[in-house]
C-alpha cells in the first residue's frame, strides 16, 4: 500500500475513534502499556487471568502491590454483593488510571458486570474488549479478550434476545477474535440483524470489515455506499471508500471521495494532507 493511502487510513482511524461509537460510552482511549509480553490463555485452559496480574505486577512499585493486594483480600472476605461491587470498581479503576494496564482493568469490569447481571453492564464490559482487541496484533491475547467478550454478550443476550448491538458484537467477537475457524460464523450472525433491519449501520459496518478480511473490496465498497446514503456525513465510511477506491486504482472515484470528505474536516493538518493525495491522483 502507497505512503499517503497509511496516511489517510491513520488520519481515518483517529478521528473514527472519537467519533463513531455507534451510541457506546467507554472511557477515552489512551496510550495503555501491555500487561503482559505473554498473553494470557484462555479460562479454561491451562493459564487465567492470572497471568496479567501477575505480570502486571511486576510492574508496579511495591507501594502499589501492597494496595493491589489489599484490595483482592478485600475481594475474598466481602460476602455483600455491594461490598465486592465497589472492590471491583476500584481495582479496576487502578489498573486504568495508576497502572496504564488494559487487561486487568477489562477484566474487573467485566467481574463488575457479571456481578451486576444487567444488560447494561455486561453489553458496555464486552465492548471494552471488542473495541481494544481489533487493534491487537498478538493472536494469543486477542483471542482472549474475544472470549471474554463472547461470555458477556451472551449474558447480554439471555436478558434480552432482541438486543441487535450485542448480536452484532457477538458476530465480531467471531470475525475478528479468531475463536472459530470461519469468519462465516460471525457474519451469519450479523447478517441476521440486517436481514431484519437493513438500515443498522453498526451491522452494516461490521460486514463491510468483514469482506476486507476476505479480500472482497466491490462487497465493502457496496456496503459502504449503503452507509453513505443512510448517514451521508459518516466520515469514517467517506474515508474508506476514498481508500478503497484509492487501492483499487480508481483515481477519479478516490478524488470525488477524498474532496467529499474535506466538508466534515476542520484541522489543517488533516485537509493538507487530504489535498496532497488529491493532487497525487489528479497527475
Amino acid at each position: 500500500m502507497k505512503k499517503p493511502q497509511l496516511i489517510t487510513i491513520a488520519i481515518a482511524l483517529l478521528l473514527v475513534a472519537g467519533i463513531y461509537k455507534f451510541g457506546r460510552t467507554v472511557p477515552a482511549k489512551k496510550k495503555v502499556v501491555a500487561s503482559a509480553n505473554m498473553p494470557a490463555k484462555h479460562d479454561h485452559a491451562e493459564v487465567s487471568i492470572d497471568t496479567f496480574l501477575v505480570l502486571g505486577k511486576k510492574k508496579l512499585t511495591p507501594e502499589q502491590v501492597i494496595k493491589i493486594n489489599t484490595l483482592e483480600n478485600t475481594i475474598s472476605r466481602g460476602n455483600v454483593k455491594e461490598q465486592q461491587l465497589h472492590v471491583y470498581h476500584q481495582l479496576a479503576r487502578f489498573w486504568w488510571d495508576s497502572a496504564n494496564a488494559f487487561e486487568p482493568y477489562a477484566w474487573y469490569e467485566a467481574e463488575a458486570a457479571r456481578l451486576v447481571d444487567s444488560e447494561k453492564s455486561l453489553t458496555f464490559a464486552a465492548h471494552l474488549f471488542l473495541d481494544n482487541l481489533q487493534n491487537d496484533q498478538v493472536h494469543e491475547r486477542r483471542e482472549w479478550k474475544a472470549l471474554q467478550a463472547k461470555d458477556l454478550f451472551e449474558r447480554s443476550l439471555k436478558i434480552n434476545p432482541d438486543n441487535d448491538s450485542a448480536k452484532i458484537g457477538l458476530g465480531a467477537c467471531y470475525m475478528f477474535g479468531g475463536i472459530s475457524t470461519t469468519p462465516m460464523e460471525g457474519i451469519k450472525l450479523i447478517r441476521e440483524v440486517i436481514e431484519k433491519d437493513s438500515t443498522n449501520i453498526y451491522a452494516q459496518m461490521m460486514l463491510v470489515q468483514g469482506s476486507l478480511i476476505s479480500g472482497q473490496y466491490d462487497k465493502a465498497i457496496s456496503r459502504l455506499q449503503t452507509v453513505n446514503r443512510l448517514q451521508p456525513d459518516n466520515l469514517e465510511a467517506i474515508f474508506m471508500l476514498a481508500d478503497l477506491y484509492d487501492r483499487t486504482g480508481d483515481k477519479a472515484n478516490a478524488i470525488a471521495w477524498y474532496r467529499k470528505s474535506l466538508q466534515f474536516i476542520k484541522d489543517p493538518g488533516i485537509v493538507r494532507e487530504i489535498n496532497k493525495r488529491i493532487e497525487e491522483l489528479s497527475k
